[in-house]
């Protein structure tokens, strides 16, 4: 049975990933921090901040799961196929 190819995300786009998000995350919570405003503001910006982290994490899985659930499904389909192909004799006499 063949499978098809499978991308796979090389170590340094993992970290190139990874030290994005920590700068990106760690800028924002020091922006709010040092922002010249009202606690109350503040407070309000770092809520934010933290849903919005929190929200693209879970899009991300979502996202992972339907590419991981399409994929299964594709396998489930290729073997049937395969298991069809290999059953049928083009030889066999029609009755």
């Amino acid at each position: 049975m063949s499978t098809p190819n499978q991308s796979k995300n090389t170590s340094a786009f993992f970290l190139q990933a990874g030290v994005s998000f920590g700068i990106a995350l760690l800028t924002m919570i020091v922006a709010v921090l040092y922002l010249p405003v009202d606690p109350w503001i503040r407070a309000f910006l770092g809520l934010g901040t933290m849903f919005l982290t929190t929200s693209s994490f879970t899009l991300a899985k979502c996202v992972r799961d339907a590419q991981e659930n399409q994929y299964v499904v594709s396998r489930l389909d290729q073997a049937r196929v395969d298991k069809l192909l290999a059953e049928h004799d083009p030889f066999r006499a029609i009755s």
